[in-house]
């Protein structure tokens, strides 16, 4: 299905590099396996013999463009629809310029969660193969073909769409993406309607499970500061291990006060935990309440239009007087 992207890919690489149009294209490598493709940075076309473009090049790759502006280089980056939210967020924050990045919009269709086909599966699985509308999973005990729409990740499940939010160029016809017609707001509300007892017990249970290893913060497009507050030697909260379930909340509550109002949706918090932490809803309650406050706002739909926190009008709610009433 996506092996003709990952052809023209691997064409426009070579192009950009040869032309030397482009310091460094940001795009996909093999993994050791089939299914942890992972981001890389390439310089030469020698390099690129390891691309790679299928259902496992979940990684949102605009968090790279930081590294790239740092060193004054200019980037060309292959960006699903959804990456493209996070590039004009840091375009918003001034975490990129405009000057040094080269968009090709990629096409995509939904990418699978391994957890999921593991869970799927119920055996160790040999080889995956993609298709429409089933996935073949070939296990030690056989093969299973299991729904596609139900082994796709967190976030292609909430799917925007296919448009491109920023693209210098398009590779290829734009393909047709899973469809949402739920309410994306639904599993946060599930968690409103509990009481207080069993709301604080479902975060301490989902919390308590961090680790500290901060891979949410590293590769959270939102999470951009020059320094970060837990790392910063001054602060009680540097580079602690697990203490307890109060400090493990603080982390997360205020990364998620920090990225709220920035936070595009893109799922790379929950796609990396290694804990399988549910922060997705965490950023959704944050999303919810702005945009019932202030009305609907998309972080990352554009470059220009500020977030709800840092804009003013005279008819702006008081939330906190609302909450009296």
């Amino acid at each position: 299905m996506l092996k003709k992207i990952e052809d023209l890919m691997a064409k426009k690489a070579r192009e950009i590099l040869a032309g030397k149009k482009a310091d460094v294209v940001i795009a996909w490598r093999k993994g050791e396996f089939s299914y942890d493709n992972a981001p890389a940075l390439y310089e030469s076309e020698d390099a690129l013999k390891d691309l790679v473009y299928d259902c496992f090049c979940g990684p949102n790759l605009s968090k790279y463009l930081i590294q790239m502006m740092k060193a004054g280089k200019k980037a060309a980056i292959f960006l699903k629809p959804c990456d493209t939210y996070g590039v004009n967020q840091l375009l918003k924050d001034q975490r990129a310029k405009r000057e040094l990045i080269w968009a090709i919009g990629t096409p995509c269709c939904g990418m699978l969660d391994m957890k999921k086909i593991k869970e799927a599966a119920g055996a160790t699985v040999l080889s995956v193969t993609d298709g429409t509308p089933n996935v073949k999973i070939e296990t030690v005990e056989g093969v299973k073909e299991v729904p596609r729409n139900s082994l796709l990740l967190v976030k292609c499940m909430m799917c925007k769409g296919n448009e491109y939010k920023i693209a210098d160029e398009e590779l290829g016809e734009k393909l047709e993406t899973p469809h949402f017609a739920g309410d994306r707001f639904a599993q946060v509300k599930a968690i409103e309607a509990l009481d207080e007892k069993e709301r604080y017990a479902f975060w301490k249970e989902e919390l308590s499970k961090c680790i500290r290893c901060n891979t949410c913060r590293d590769v959270c497009p939102a999470c951009s500061c020059e320094q970060c507050i837990f790392d910063h030697p001054g602060s009680a909260v540097a580079g602690k291990a697990y203490v307890d379930a109060a400090q493990e909340a603080m982390f997360h509550v205020i990364r998620a006060f920090h990225v709220a109002g920035r936070c595009t949706g893109c799922g790379e918090c929950e796609r990396a935990c290694p804990q399988g932490i549910r922060l997705g809803l965490l950023n959704l309650k944050f999303t919810k309440d702005i945009n019932e406050l202030y009305g609907p706002y998309q972080p990352g739909e554009d470059a220009e239009t500020k977030a709800p926190q840092v804009d003013f009008s005279m008819d702006d709610p008081e939330p906190s007087a609302a909450r009296r009433g």
